[in-house]
């Protein structure tokens, strides 16, 4: 991990009174990163020294020594959140390929009395991202973090899936009523008929609303739901009460949890659901209206994730449809007439 160039009576206080994460023994080779900045790590790493307090995610990908080409597996990340002067202590799971933090709080003190003796294995936190990093993070809170990440705390960029039936001998299948694997198939949607049903591993799903499908309320009549269906404010309503009735502005929480966890833990879910909960978002004409302090941050968390999207996610050369552009236009659209009440300054 390379130096930060910093004065060193800045330094010296940052050392201080920030945060350190001790994390022993991840192996040489591995790609760990805070919030915006990833490191491939040497040998010397013991951890990440004067961390701001706050909310961060630490996100790492272990790298298989055994393999000729240093096979890099694929990204796990959690959300932390650092008081001042806190230390975390936490040591390489070999089996696992995974860190495991301790619960030893004379561990913990131990690491606190030797930090000087640390320090020279300690990287600097990366401050030259950090108004990055709090610009994509700013209305996303701890309680709204936890809520959202899955209970095992860790967001994993592929998913941990099971068979959702144990079938292990023929019988089973029988018993299941699905066709011996030991007769040929007859046809291609056999074979996919075969195989077995997956589903995520208890307590490794993303948390994340339910958006709902139905985007009118029952009893609508056809007129209505057309009405509906162009304007979701009904939709936006029922997320806001089932999920966010007391913060109604969390919701901007939960669309910067989807956006980092797409952006740097490299989750393609969070993804979809950042488009989902986007459309919802934009797509909520009546909504803009009764709820001016919600649409005005969306502008401006619209504004800085809008600058770190590639370039490339603006052209669909296949369908020319891209959900960015067209959802963008809406919102924009239908905005423009509430400039006004909204008293924008320029």
């Amino acid at each position: 991990m390379a130096g930060t160039d910093m004065d060193p009576e800045v330094a010296r206080g940052l050392f201080e009174e920030g945060a350190t994460l001790v994390l022993l023994g991840v192996p040489e080779g591995t790609e760990l990163g805070l919030d915006y900045k990833t490191w491939t790590l040497g040998p010397r790493f013991r951890g990440v020294k004067m961390i701001p307090p706050g909310l961060h995610f630490l996100h790492y990908c272990s790298t298989n020594s055994n393999e000729a080409c240093g096979e890099i597996g694929p990204k796990t990340g959690l959300f932390l959140s650092l008081k001042p002067r806190e230390v975390l202590v936490a040591h390489w799971n070999q089996r696992e390929d995974d860190l495991e933090f301790t619960r030893d709080p004379e561990e913990a003190e131990r690491m606190r009395a030797n930090l000087r003796e640390l320090d020279g294995y300690l990287g600097p936190y990366p401050y030259d991202t950090l108004r990055k990093w709090v610009s994509l993070t700013d209305r996303l809170s701890q309680e709204v973090a936890i809520a959202l990440q899955p209970l095992s705390g860790r967001v994993c960029a592929f998913s941990d899936v099971v068979p959702e039936l144990k079938l292990t001998h023929t019988k089973d299948r029988e018993e299941q009523n699905l066709p011996r694997n030991d007769q040929e198939c007859r046809s291609m949607k056999e074979g996919l008929d075969r195989l077995p049903r997956m589903k995520l591993r208890e307590g490794t799903e993303l948390r994340f609303s339910n958006i709902p499908e139905q985007a009118y309320p029952p009893g609508s009549t056809p007129a209505q739901i057309t009405q509906y269906s162009m304007d979701w404010s009904y939709a936006l309503n029922c997320v806001l009460e089932s999920y966010y009735k007391e913060q109604p502005l969390n919701i901007l929480g939960e669309l910067q949890f989807a956006f980092v966890c797409f952006l740097i833990g490299n989750v393609y879910e969070a993804f979809e659901h950042w488009k989902s909960l986007l459309a919802l978002l934009c797509r909520s004409e009546e909504a803009m209206k009764e709820r001016k302090d919600l649409y005005l941050g969306l502008i401006a968390v619209l504004y800085h994730q809008l600058g770190e999207i590639p370039p490339d996610f603006f052209v669909d050369i296949v369908s020319q449809n891209n959900f960015l552009t067209s959802t963008l236009q809406v919102q924009f659209t239908r905005f423009s007439p509430l400039k006004s009440q909204f008293q924008l300054k320029t």
